[in-house]
């Protein structure tokens, strides 16, 4: 499985959205479904989301937060910046957010399409002493229940190919490719050069067309 950037930010990227998440539901009194709206709107979503130093570790929390109201041009009156954040349900939130998008690899726009910080909230109770993985693995079963159209399937419409055009084109067994589309075969073990032969005709990443899988299985299978 590919991870969105080098682990050795993942620890300041957990801490600063952690400590955002905290600082904007708490100290400015919006919802963290609506800083994350601003986070990916005024494009700092983006490259957080790829490790940028700046945005993982240039920053704290609180700052990023400023930063975000202040190029949306909401008018806020900062409260005064937080120093030490407690281990609240927000800080967890915007923590576990930080791995899960480093985890899966997907953005945090595409991770908003499916799930709500609403929703990641009501796991707290459960949740919050177990591993991140055990959070990965439930929000991924969680998006599958929702029984949306696969990423693959998303995709291809997109581009306006038949399945029978696409499998062509990037040389797949149709059957094959219908059974990914209905999830029949797990797309998440497909061989790497696929996978890249997908994307390209796609025009995606690789990561774009991976399902929200419970197992996240890191093996791959030759077609």
């Amino acid at each position: 499985m590919i991870r969105a950037y080098d682990n050795q930010y993942l620890d300041d990227a957990m801490r600063c959205l952690g400590e955002a998440m905290d600082y904007a539901a708490n100290s400015c009194h919006i919802t963290m479904d609506e800083f994350l709206n601003l986070f990916i709107g005024t494009g700092y979503a983006e490259p957080f989301a790829a490790g940028a130093p700046k945005y993982v570790s240039g920053v704290s929390g609180t700052e990023l937060v400023m930063d975000v109201l202040t190029k949306s041009g909401a008018e806020t009156d900062f409260p005064q910046a937080q120093t030490d954040y407690d281990y609240s349900p927000q800080y967890w939130c915007g923590w576990i957010l930080a791995y899960y998008q480093w985890y899966t690899g997907r953005s945090f726009r595409e991770i908003q399409k499916h799930i709500t910080m609403q929703e990641i909230e009501k796991l707290y109770p459960t949740l919050h002493e177990a591993s991140e993985k055990k959070f990965v693995d439930t929000v991924n079963r969680m998006i599958r229940k929702k029984n949306l159209p696969t990423r693959l399937q998303s995709q291809r419409k997109i581009c306006g190919y038949s399945q029978r055009e696409l499998a062509g084109k990037v040389g797949v067994n149709l059957r094959t490719l219908q059974q990914y589309e209905i999830r029949a075969k797990d797309i998440n073990k497909a061989a790497a050069v696929t996978l890249l032969a997908l994307s390209k005709a796609l025009g995606c990443r690789m990561e774009d067309l991976l399902e929200y899988d419970s197992s996240e299985v890191e093996d791959h299978e030759e077609i």
